[in-house]
């Protein structure tokens, strides 16, 4: 694989964490300086004015970009589907990338809404792509055909992790240039299976606690898909300290991607909305591997999964929205797209008490 040649003297981790630096203090102080001088009561627009607080912070300027909003749907299948955890079959993962090329899907809908791209990257799918690929309607960062049964072994090998995770922070990196505002989106059957086996690890909770019911499974399905991800777990002992290991032993490689995006807009200085419980997984994924990437994180919503607020509250950050949303794709980071434009005009274009002669307290 080309993409991979340049880097093998290269640490080209190293080289991207190095250039991940906290929020600008100085700017977020102009920012609350004028927010706290608005034609309004103190901070009344709550969570809204919290975030145009941290877009300044993100961006370093007072007139937050967020115009040209991409979502990247990173796109992987996954060995453990042959368990049974899910309940459409893993061709599902392909059709559904034609239909996101073909503008059918809900993230497609949604993005529109928002004005937002979709843009789709193969990392591991099991299908063959290349017609996509070929004539440019999706990347390519094939690592594999999908990963390895997790309950029997281990997902991948660690070099295909970093491999992963390189795969998001180059893309990142090429779209930068025309994006200011990032979000990240999945499609991958079985995908909430090492999800929820990530979230175990990193957060130390009972798989139960943190096990949904992904693509609507019944009572005895979703019983039968605790014992899978404890079985995952039991067999490769992942270890918590060491983000990649989990990532390699139980995770996808999508999740990897999605983790490398999160990265890559660290390094670029943008922010990214993260959407349900795959991409927060792989936020978990990127925190642990970076925690300065917190800095760039807007958490999109709470998923109906119940173990999202477990991974919200690892993260030490609040989601905007909870719409009993638990589709995936990229959308509900695409509904909280707009939240982002909503939050930059109350920082730019509501007037303060001086500039509009209005009596202040």
């Amino acid at each position: 694989m080309h993409y991979k040649e340049r880097k093998e003297s290269v640490d080209y981790l190293g080289e991207t964490f190095r250039r991940i630096f906290p929020q600008d203090n100085a700017v977020r102080e102009q920012a609350r300086a004028r927010l706290e001088s608005l034609t309004m009561p103190h901070w009344a627009l709550g969570d809204l004015m919290d975030l145009a607080l941290d877009l300044a912070g993100m961006t370093r300027s007072l007139k937050p970009p967020v115009a040209r909003k991409k979502i990247v749907v990173m796109v992987g299948d996954h060995g453990v589907t042959a368990e049974g955890v899910s309940k459409y079959p893993a061709e599902v993962t392909a059709q559904m990338v034609h239909n996101f090329v073909n503008g059918g899907a809900g993230i497609n809908a949604l993005a529109r809404q928002a004005g937002a791209e979709v843009v789709v990257a193969d990392i591991g799918t099991a299908a063959d792509l290349g017609e996509l690929v070929r004539t440019g309607r999706i990347i390519a960062k094939k690592i594999g055909s999908g990963t390895a049964n997790m309950a029997k072994g281990p997902a991948m090998t660690r070099t295909h992790a970093v491999l992963a995770v390189e795969a998001g922070i180059e893309i990142a990196e090429q779209l930068a240039p025309t994006t200011d505002v990032f979000g990240t989106g999945d499609m991958g059957i079985g995908n909430t299976t090492p999800s929820t086996a990530i979230a175990a690890v990193l957060t130390g909770l009972k798989v139960e606690a943190l096990t949904g019911r992904g693509t609507g499974l019944d009572d005895v399905q979703f019983r039968h898909k605790v014992k899978v991800i404890e079985q995952a777990i039991e067999t490769n002992g992942p270890d918590p300290h060491d983000p990649m290991d989990v990532l390699a032993k139980v995770g996808g490689f999508e999740i990897g991607a999605i983790a490398g995006l999160i990265i890559g807009a660290a390094a670029q200085r943008k922010p990214v909305v993260v959407d349900g419980f795959i991409s927060t997984a792989g936020a978990l994924i990127a925190y642990g591997l970076e925690p300065f990437v917190r800095d760039y994180i807007i958490c999109s919503h709470r998923s109906v999964e119940q173990g999202h607020r477990f991974m919200h509250d690892r993260l030490r950050l609040k989601p905007l929205l909870d719409l009993n949303l638990r589709l995936g794709e990229g959308t509900g980071a695409a509904l909280a797209m707009n939240l982002l434009d909503a939050a930059v005009a109350i920082l730019t274009e509501v007037a303060t008490f001086a500039e509009a002669g209005v009596t202040g307290e």
